[in-house]
């Protein structure tokens, strides 16, 4: 760094960030460099935090493969038989709407546990320890789901799996963020997503195999495939890096440089020293703004508003219609289809949300976060209301329940090309680098609450013994969808391009939603009033 780039930083600047003027020069320099580094060089600089991310994120997969195995398993004959009631009505056994709220909602509850304990217990001991006990955890609670003999011993071995997925849900997201440069940032936040999807496609495609298949085994064996997962990536992340912003948060500067070095391979000299500095110097601004890392301190002041931004747009996922298209097979049962095409047709369709995400990657660069979530919002309705008006018009016929379950598929394409995946961004970049766990984790549980609200409903809605509604239960969430695109169109704000410490700023100046793309934000600015600019 010369000396003409030093002079140009502010005195007050490197007085209000409470580190000396070279470290404010370092700081910006890395900025600049954030800013002008592109995908191909950015995977050149960073190939291990790449791989350590989406090393991380594959813990996601274990909970989008029991999320869509547990409600599978309404649908299933040798399930239904095992633990449900014979019902004279539809002349098979059935798991009432109230066990199918609980065994759903029991993991929901459980996430809920995890999460607010990831919360807390990776500030304080970083997201390595947590996340590999969180490993040992869910390998002795798969095993009370395996054995379980009834349906109330099922519903405990749910909730207590439901603990470590929320914190594999909740971490993954925020240690991508943490690990990777702006450039990677919407990428790998997004792959969380995929491992969603591919959790779900797997469970999916265990489902179809057994769906032929008689007796316990049926639904065992994809119990027992969930051990599949932690042993593997515990003896692989045991060697995982700590966030170099955990320890830039705990003051341990020195593992902070030396966890850069083992996350890049930038040839650059000083490259550690530079990343560093603007670590501290974002988290400098971020004391200055609000110096707590409570929960508490999430929704209060700047902080209240980007806690919003990141729970709404969590809460619309479920709201949205996931109710019925994130778990496809028992929506297509009810809608008439039988059980094997049912089955096929949710491997397909969970197939199509796969490819989704890796699309969606693709649109992050032309249109940015908010753009693409409001948007599919927007179509999500459309198509929603699509699904009601055809059970409204066509009734029960073949032709019907074939149209609802092809829309239902446009559904998943829709959602995972939108919604889904660019939730996992907002989240991440809304909020601030000192709270982002707890925000995160905020975030994660609106997300539960809003699903147990939508588990509680959508049976009654769904079910053969209550409300029987088949696809007219479409029109409900396709209302629901609209008064999130609402919401969007005037709250979520766009955080392509800006980097940490910009989006302290932008929030910290209250900017409005829609303003917030036109902004130019300079961190380093000698005059506060001029850290601001439009286009």
């Amino acid at each position: 760094m010369d000396d003409e780039k030093v002079a140009r930083v502010s005195e007050d600047e490197a007085r209000r960030a409470s580190v000396p003027a070279k470290d404010v020069a370092f700081a910006k320099q890395a900025a600049d460099d954030e800013h002008n580094l592109g995908f191909r060089e950015a995977v050149r600089r960073y190939p291990k935090a790449v791989a350590w991310s989406v090393l991380v994120s594959t813990a996601i997969i274990m909970e989008g493969y029991d999320i869509v195995l547990i409600s599978s398993f309404f649908a299933q004959p040798s399930f239904r038989q095992r633990y449900g009631e014979y019902d004279p009505g539809t002349n098979s056994y059935q798991i009432s709407a109230s066990w199918q709220n609980g065994l759903s909602n029991a993991v929901s509850v459980g996430t809920i546990v995890g999460a607010f304990a990831n919360g807390y217990f990776t500030h304080k001991f970083g997201y390595r320890k947590v996340l590999l006990a969180s490993l040992v955890a869910i390998c002795a609670f798969i095993f009370i789901s395996f054995f379980s003999p009834s349906l109330p011993v099922l519903l405990v071995g749910q909730f207590l799996c439901g603990i470590p997925w929320g914190v594999f849900a909740t971490m993954a997201p925020s240690y991508a963020s943490e690990v990777c440069p702006m450039a990677l940032r919407g990428y790998l936040t997004v792959y969380v997503n995929l491992c969603w999807a591919l959790g779900q496609l797997v469970s999916a495609g265990v489902q179809s195999g057994f769906a032929d298949t008689q007796g316990e085994w049926s639904y065992r064996v994809p119990f027992a495939i969930q051990w599949a997962w932690p042993v593997p990536l515990f003896v692989v992340l045991f060697f995982a890096p700590e966030s170099p912003w955990h320890y830039v948060r705990t003051g341990d500067y020195e593992s902070a440089k030396r966890s850069i070095a083992r996350l890049s391979s930038s040839p650059k000299p000083g490259h550690a020293e530079q990343q560093l500095a603007m670590m501290i110097h974002t988290n400098e601004i971020e004391q200055m703004i609000d110096e707590g890392t409570s929960y508490t301190d999430c929704l209060r002041g700047v902080d209240r508003r980007r806690t919003e931004i990141a729970c709404m747009a969590f809460a619309a996922q479920p709201f949205c219609g996931s109710a019925m298209g994130g778990s496809p097979t028992f929506f297509f049962v009810s809608a008439g289809l039988p059980e094997t095409i049912s089955f096929r047709m949710s491997v397909g369709g969970l197939g199509i949300a796969s490819v989704g995400t890796i699309v969606s990657w693709w649109l992050l660069r032309p249109f940015g976060r908010r753009q693409l979530y409001l948007w599919g919002l927007g179509l999500l309705s459309v198509v929603l209301f699509t699904v009601g008006f055809i059970s409204v018009g066509a009734g029960d016929s073949t032709s019907g329940n074939f149209a609802q379950a092809g829309m239902m598929l446009a559904w998943l394409a829709i959602y995972y090309t939108t919604v889904g995946p660019v939730c996992y961004i907002i989240i991440s970049e809304a909020s601030s680098t000192r709270l982002r766990n707890k925000s995160i984790c905020l975030s994660r549980i609106a997300y539960y609450v809003a699903q147990i609200i939508c588990n509680v409903i959508n049976p009654y809605m769904l079910n053969p013994t209550a409300g029987n509604w088949k696809g007219k239960t479409a029109f409900f969430w396709g209302g629901c969808t609209v008064l999130f695109f609402v919401w969007t169109f005037f709250r979520l704000p766009e955080t392509k391009d800006k980097t940490f410490e910009e989006l302290d700023i932008l929030f910290a100046r209250n900017v409005k939603a829609r303003d917030f793309a036109k902004c130019q934000v300079d961190a380093y600015a000698e005059d506060d009033a001029q850290a601001i600019t439009k286009n």
